[in-house]
């Protein structure tokens, strides 16, 4: 028989809620909830049991009094136990993430990061604060070592402690706990309080509301604001889920709802109880949960409510879209029942969508009226198709998602044109959820909870459960990567196999070949944390990216391994990053021999040293038996240099370095560096001796002998040349610039008297003529005996000379220049060069 879809409905005011039996018979009969405190994590996750300390402790036979934190799936199944040996517990608490956080008296906070019992901690001891004088300043107070905590909540992403002194510390991130106290509380008896996420407030920081005595306080990290005065105490206080209301029960058994800005006419319930109730929470936004030992008030905003009772004690945790309600025996889920699911089910409705589910009923039934119901919403259909898909969403029972995906199917096929796109995903969804709420695995993740979870997040979450079958068939299902499954999968037979080493490589190895995206450094990572490196070695083999391997070699201290790695992989920044770990780790004697047999690592540190350390690619160099190279970068040094003394100094040091060889090539070398020295000595001595105020240190040796010459410091600059053995050639051709440089011409006709010059007398005609000295550089012409007649023509031309110039052709029997000559003569001498012409022509 088909169930009734009314089933467990309530009006209160204008809307419905619906209470959904989730699992029945969940907790064993020795666990007694009346006698836990219980904490269970958003979106149908785990549930966090421990004994409530300030009740009686009843031992059956067997059970011991040590304590625990037992961690149970919704459906009962136990997860994980966690014996505790700290202080009190204060506070049980979880994230968005389904990480258990136990927060202790003494201020310690453990943050379990999965659900078999791994967890880092932190302390909520030494907390700092904003100056009131300075924003930026922050000073440091003593927090729950002194005064203790005694009451914890918890938000997504963060907690607030309330100490024994009514002051709150404020935790705004798990992944960096950095503890601060929010401002000074009044004092007095805090009778309840609640927080506000940072989500739901203007400053976008956590803000907490706190009844002491008959006032209520907003308190954020600047003051504490006053916000009701008086009709306290209030017994407890509740933010909605979308942070717009404020539920307050006070001391006389009343519970007023009110908005976030206590500006509002609050509206009020009577519960008619002097005993406060044991939780009050939100039921979605709309509707709020006061819950006492073994009864239920579900109350609306309007003030009408409506009462459960139990047979024992009912804890309540809240969800976005509702709460769960766990006792004993059963797991159940209260909400308000959506628009489209009352568009559908409510008594004599006649929308679209309850047509067409009629007509599915009737379809069956082989009625006529089946064709009825469909040509009176025909101008609807769409829209009763789509309520239809949307209301399977939102049921948890299968019959009804499965009529409702039926009437959806029929609907659609009589259209001509209607996309199944949202249809084919819903049933995609459907079966999902389907999957993840048998009891065996226990996430009764409503519709809305899964959009808001992810499916990224749900795969996480089946895989702290270690239900990696069921993780890796969804993951496939929804077409979304699978790799994290499997490395999570390899990384538990890591930690928890005691075969050897070998055997669970290939195991990992085999189960792992050909499947995408696969991290072995993870899972070696893994393997290196439970202290098994030689497995973590053979694991690392596999993966096939450098820049994965290497950081953890380098971690396991596998120096070598690492570079040949970081090596083969090709990447020079890979290399780098590893040379300079190493470099920075060992002396640097075995550094160079690390990487003198590895040519492709030498060479990177070759090239980093000449931009930034000299001093490592001399080393480099010496323990590479390269001299010249080394000597290079002393003469380098040398010419960057500007202290002659240091200067001097690398210059003799290259030349010592370069000593030892017997090569061609370097002897050569070492014998241009002990010049180059001698050269700084002999500079430095001029630089002292002469008065010229000339600045001959750092020149070069042709520089220096010009210079002396030019200066007029003959002999010395012939010394230089004796001691430097400069050949004449060089010395002849310096000398002749100089004197021309200085114009000393007397000098000039003094060379002009020597036979033989060792450069030639053209370089004479050719520098004195470029100086303007025509007369002189005249007389080097017929020195150029060397030359053909032409030339000589050519330079008696240049220096105005035409007569001599005519008397060369003449000589030279030249009758075509001499009249070229004529053209360019004037005076007596057009009347000589007449005359050769005359001479030369052939007589008739």
């Amino acid at each position: 028989m088909a169930p009734n879809p009314l089933a467990n409905w309530e009006k209160i005011g204008n809307s419905f809620y619906r209470k959904i039996a989730v699992y029945d018979a969940i907790f064993e009969d020795d666990v007694e909830l009346e006698n836990y405190l219980v904490a269970g994590a958003p979106y149908g996750g785990a549930i966090a049991l421990h004994r409530d300390e300030t009740k009686p402790l009843r031992l059956r036979d067997g059970q011991g009094s040590r304590s625990t934190v037992d961690v149970h799936s919704c459906s009962g199944q136990r997860i994980n136990r966690i014996n505790w040996e700290q202080a009190t517990i204060r506070g049980l608490g979880w994230s968005d993430k389904e990480e258990l956080l136990i927060v202790s008296e003494d201020g310690t906070v453990r943050r379990y990061l999965g659900l078999d019992g791994e967890f880092t901690s932190f302390s909520l001891g030494n907390v700092s604060k904003s100056s009131s004088n300075e924003s930026a300043m922050l000073i440091m107070h003593q927090g729950a070592e002194e005064y203790g905590v005694r009451a914890c909540q918890f938000w997504s992403s963060g907690l607030v402690a309330l100490l024994s002194n009514n002051q709150l510390i404020v935790v705004s991130k798990y992944d960096e706990p950095r503890p601060r106290l929010l401002a000074p509380c009044p004092e007095g008896e805090v009778s309840s309080w609640t927080l506000i996420p940072p989500a739901h407030t203007l400053s976008r920081s956590v803000e907490v509301l706190l009844a002491v005595d008959k006032a209520v306080f907003l308190v954020d990290t600047t003051e504490a604001e006053e916000k009701i005065s008086q009709n306290g105490p209030f017994k407890h206080i509740s933010v909605s889920p979308d942070g717009l209301s404020v539920a307050l029960f006070t001391a006389e058994g009343k519970l007023w709802v009110v908005s976030n800005d206590f500006q509002s006419e609050p509206s009020e319930y009577d519960s008619k109880s002097r005993v406060p109730p044991s939780t009050v929470t939100w039921c979605g936004k709309d509707a709020v949960i006061l819950a006492w030992e073994d009864e239920i008030h579900l109350v609306g905003l309007n003030g009408v409510a409506s009462k459960y009772y139990y047979d024992g004690r009912v804890h309540v945790i809240p969800e976005f879209d509702g709460v769960r309600l766990i006792t004993n025996d059963t797991c159940e889920f209260l909400h308000k029942v959506a628009g489209v699911t009352e568009e559908i089910f409510r008594l004599g409705s006649s929308s679209p969508a309850s047509v067409l589910l009629d007509s599915v009923d009737q379809l069956e039934k082989k009625s006529p009226r089946a064709d009825e119901n469909i040509q009176r919403i025909r101008s609807s259909l769409p829209s009763a198709v789509d309520t239809c898909i949307k209301a399977a969403a939102l049921e948890y029972d299968g019959f009804w998602q499965k009529r409702l995906l039926k009437a959806a199917s029929f609907g659609k096929s009589v259209l001509d044109l209607y996309n199944s796109d949202e249809f084919v995903e819903m049933t995609e969804k459907l079966r999902v959820l389907k999957s993840l709420r048998d009891y065996r695995i226990g996430l009764p993740l409503t519709y809305e909870q899964y959009l808001r979870l992810t499916p990224d997040g749900l795969i996480e979450r089946l895989i702290n459960r270690h239900e990696y079958l069921l993780a890796i068939r969804i993951s496939e299902y929804l077409q979304i990567p699978a790799d994290r499954v499997y490395v999570h999968w390899a990384s538990q037979k890591v930690k928890v196999s005691t075969v050897d080493d070998e055997a669970v490589c290939k195991l990992i190895v085999q189960r792992l070949d050909g499947k995408p995206g696969i991290s072995f450094e993870a899972i070696a990572q893994a393997a290196y944390n439970e202290g098994r490196s030689h497995l973590a070695t053979q694991l690392l083999n596999h993966e096939p990216r450098g820049g994965k391997q290497v950081p953890l070699l380098l971690n396991m201290e596998e120096d070598e391994l690492a570079l040949d790695k970081a090596i083969e992989s090709g990447d020079d920044d890979l290399v780098n990053y590893v040379l300079l770990h190493l470099k920075s780790k060992l002396p640097l004697a075995s550094f160079f021999r690390l990487i003198n047999t590895r040519p492709m690592a030498s060479a990177l540190v070759e090239t980093a040293a000449r931009g930034e350390d000299t001093e490592l690619l001399k080393d480099l160099f010496y323990q590479d038996d390269r001299p010249i190279d080394g000597a290079n970068v002393l003469l380098t040094e040398a010419l960057r240099e500007s202290d002659r003394a240091r200067q001097a100094e690398k210059l003799q040091l290259a030349a010592r370095l370069l000593s030892d060889s017997k090569e061609p090539t370097v002897v050569l070398n070492q014998k241009l560096v002990t010049e180059a020295s001698q050269l700084l000595k002999a500079q430095e001595a001029l630089d002292k001796d002469l008065a010229d105020n000339s600045e001959y240190l750092g020149l070069s040796l042709n520089e220096t002998i010009y210079r002396l010459i030019r200066a007029g410091y003959s002999k010395r600059a012939q010394k230089i040349q004796s001691e430097f053995k400069m050949p004449e050639k060089t010395f002849w051709w310096l000398r002749l610039r100089a004197l021309v440089a200085k114009r000393d011409w007397g000098e000039l006709e003094e060379m002009a008297k020597i036979k033989k010059s060792p450069i030639g007398w053209e370089p004479f005609y050719n520098e004195i003529l470029g100086a303007g000295n025509t007369k002189l550089a005249s007389g080097f012409v017929p020195k150029c005996t060397h030359l053909p007649p032409a030339e000589r023509i050519e330079m008696w031309v240049k220096c105005g000379m035409i007569v001599k110039a005519g008397e060369e052709a003449q000589k030279a029997k030249d009758l075509n220049t001499l009249e070229l000559l004529r053209t360019k003569a004037s005076g007596p001498a057009a009347t000589e060069i007449e005359r050769m012409i005359n001479q030369l022509r052939p007589r008739k």
